[in-house]
């Protein structure tokens, strides 16, 4: 099977289920925009090198897969979508996330205002968190128009958001090391 289906060529795209819909729907926009966060996250996983922050990038890197699951579902199609997978974003993989926020403010201080760029896994964090506050505007958009959305995605992203500045900040303060792992 071809990447090239050409299905897309009429403007449309899938979601779940063969759910075709215009490329500028906001499902496309806020999975398109978690998918861009993925790949930036990748980039950040990479310049990390082994080790803790690496296997954390990756363990929201899956996370994130799960999360683009759930916003390519119209709300039809959630029976579905139980049967077959039923695994969604929950309140314990954001209070993961708050965990590490917490531990990772003990080890920074915000004096100034961040200037991205210091070393290259602090800039690719500084852009996974830029990405990341882009994506959470569009899943807002996108839940204006389907209510029923998991709430718990906007509180995921909000706080992984926070958590790439924080380890930015660490990275940052410690050019020859990750952030620690706890």
């Amino acid at each position: 099977m071809s990447i090239s289906t050409t299905t897309g060529d009429d403007g449309t795209s899938a979601l779940l289920f063969n759910r075709r819909v215009s490329k500028t729907d906001a499902h496309i926009e806020a999975c398109g925009s978690v998918d861009e966060l993925n790949a930036v996250l990748g980039l950040a996983r990479a310049a990390a090198g082994p080790g803790a922050l690496h296997d954390r990038i990756l363990r929201i890197q899956h996370e994130l897969v799960l999360l683009m699951g759930e916003l390519a579902l119209l709300d039809e199609d959630r029976p579905k979508y139980d049967q077959i997978n039923g695994e969604y974003i929950t309140s314990a993989a954001t209070d993961r996330l708050t965990s590490l926020v917490h531990e990772g403010e003990s080890k920074v201080s915000f004096k100034d205002w961040v200037m991205p760029g210091a070393i290259p896994l602090g800039a690719a964090l500084d852009f996974a968190r830029t990405v990341c506050r882009r994506a959470e505007r569009r899943v807002l958009m996108l839940r204006g128009q389907q209510p029923t959305l998991n709430p718990e995605i906007i509180r995921y992203l909000n706080r992984l958001s926070d958590l790439c500045c924080i380890w930015a900040r660490q990275a940052e303060a410690k050019p020859s090391a990750a952030p620690a792992a706890p």
